[in-house]
């Protein structure tokens, strides 16, 4: 008689422990899906993204780029070459090419 009394008040314990797990894992949830909610009611007030892109793109591509020099007369044609591969590949003895 006292196993089944002892099993029986196990159980109840166990339940409790259980329910108290499913209500804090619903309480997560619920907070999730708030904050998901939010979420997406600011997604659905912003302003379209593209046309920021497109304002952002048009002011960096009109700014030089301060880390690149900037050539102040006629540029070196001669330096061409050396960035250029060979006109003739039959003539590339170099095995890269």
């Amino acid at each position: 008689m006292q196993t089944e009394g002892s099993e029986q008040a196990r159980s109840a314990g166990t339940d409790t422990r259980g329910k108290h797990r499913i209500s804090a894992a619903l309480k997560r949830l619920e907070q999730e899906a708030r904050s998901l909610e939010e979420e997406l009611e600011q997604l659905e007030n912003m302003e379209a993204v593209s046309g920021v892109c497109n304002a952002i793109l048009n002011d960096v591509e009109r700014r030089p780029d301060p880390l690149l020099p900037t050539t102040n007369g006629p540029t070196n044609p001669e330096w061409d070459r050396w960035f250029e591969g060979p006109t003739d590949k039959s003539d590339c003895k170099c095995w890269i090419l």
